[in-house]
């Protein structure tokens, strides 16, 4: 029986391993950590957001400047198709008021148990804690383990290593090296979804770090110049801000800090006022009140908000009401730098798409196939980045089966 080898036990991987299985080639699955899935865990720990219930065409926008590879990716294994797969695990699914999509428990640990589960009876092998390190001159794969150094041989190579961000958890992009001493072409790891510096006074980061805004819209300008604007909730760190509405622009405001070196945003801290009512609140008599607490009772801004008020004018700028109103509908924050990329939940760039055929095959290294996170795409949070990682494993593993497949008929032809 001809041999597939998946290397990364992620969610690309373990569904390159399933395709590659069911269409009846030998399948081993190496994996650097100790076990299996732990990102995929992580990720599920607040509940986990399995796919999205966007349209197609919405839900393939989402990849932004990949999306007309990744709609190739999703048009063999959509949403839809990776709900019906979780069904056959016995995971249901439901659709939550934001449109994400989660198991009915909410879990990530009971799909992945049953999914290895499945994968073993099938006849999928596992290997933990290999660490991937390259090609020997032979063409074998290297990996290092507890017992020293192992050689093995592979008919075809599913690489499903993830991309860098969160190497506690296997992710650490040390693949880079191997394939680009090969001569793959791999864009820079970045970080995507994705917090950012801000140069706080002491005194506001001591006092408001892990603070939620909400509500909020943040406004920000593309290299374009179109305007965005998205109402939600982020969170005040010791060194800058974090959170789902950051995370939804991280793209856009990393490039923009590329070519600008810096990106400023404008925050609506009070959605639900304009800002002629606001100042008119606002001038309305104070009388002993504190400045605080005229703010608090008038125009219902105190906590994080008024200390994001009083970061931006300082104290003695808060006496004129249509500068004060003015403010709170359009805060300007400057961001200075995406946090750094062990940090982010994902990763942008890696194996550049042309350096891949059709079937996510390395032009350069034939029989090597790419899954997953390690290729060059990104997407917000919300469930996309998990769909395009199990749409994509399937086409790798898919490929890898039918190379093995034409390699057999080849040797017995011979």
């Amino acid at each position: 029986m001809t041999r597939t080898r998946i290397i990364g036990a992620g969610p690309a991987g373990l569904m390159a391993a399933e395709t590659a299985r069911a269409a009846g080639v030998d399948v081993d699955v190496y994996e650097r950590m100790g076990s299996v899935g732990r990102k995929f865990l992580i990720a599920g720990k607040g509940g986990l957001n399995l796919t999205h219930s966007d349209p197609f065409e919405r839900f393939v926008s989402r990849y932004r400047d990949r999306a007309g590879e990744i709609r190739a990716w999703l048009q063999a294994f959509d949403a839809d198709a990776l709900r019906a797969w979780a069904r056959g695990l016995g995971v249901g699914t439901f659709v939550g008021t934001s449109g994400r999509v989660f198991p009915l428990d909410l879990k990530a640990a009971p799909l992945l148990r049953g999914w290895v589960r499945r994968l073993r009876a099938s006849g999928v092998r596992f290997h933990v804690n290999h660490d991937w390190r390259g090609w020997d001159e032979r063409g074998a794969l290297r990996f290092v383990t507890d017992d020293g150094e192992r050689v093995v041989d592979a008919d075809a190579v599913v690489l499903a290593c993830g991309g860098g961000s969160w190497p506690v958890l296997g992710s650490d992009g040390r693949w880079v090296a191997p394939l680009a001493a090969r001569g793959v072409a791999i864009a820079p790891l970045q970080p995507s979804n994705c917090g950012f510096d801000v140069a706080w006074s002491a005194h506001f980061a001591a006092r408001h770090a892990g603070d939620p805004v909400k509500p909020v819209v943040v406004e920000c300008e593309d290299a374009d110049g179109r305007v965005h604007r998205r109402q939600g909730e982020f969170v005040v760190s010791s060194h800058g801000i974090e959170g789902s509405l950051v995370y939804a622009y991280s793209a856009l405001l990393r490039d923009t800090i590329a070519a600008r070196g810096q990106a400023t945003i404008r925050l609506d801290l009070a959605p639900g006022r304009d800002a002629e009512r606001l100042a008119r609140d606002l001038a309305r008599p104070r009388g002993r009140r504190s400045a605080s607490e005229h703010l608090r009772r008038t125009a219902g801004i105190d906590g994080v908000k008024a200390g994001l008020l009083y970061e931006v004018l300082g104290k003695d700028g808060v006496g004129d009401p249509a500068t004060v109103a003015a403010t709170l509908k359009a805060l300007p924050l400057t961001l200075l730098r995406a946090r750094p990329l062990e940090e982010a939940i994902s990763t942008a760039g890696g194996v550049r798409f042309d350096a891949l055929d059709a079937q996510l095959m390395l032009r350069d290294l034939p029989g090597v196939f790419c899954a997953g996170e390690m290729i060059d795409w990104e997407a917000p949070t919300g469930g996309y980045l998990l769909t395009a990682c199990f749409a994509s494993g399937r086409i790798a593993g898919a490929a890898a089966a039918g190379w093995c497949s034409r390699a057999s008929s080849d040797t017995v032809s011979t």
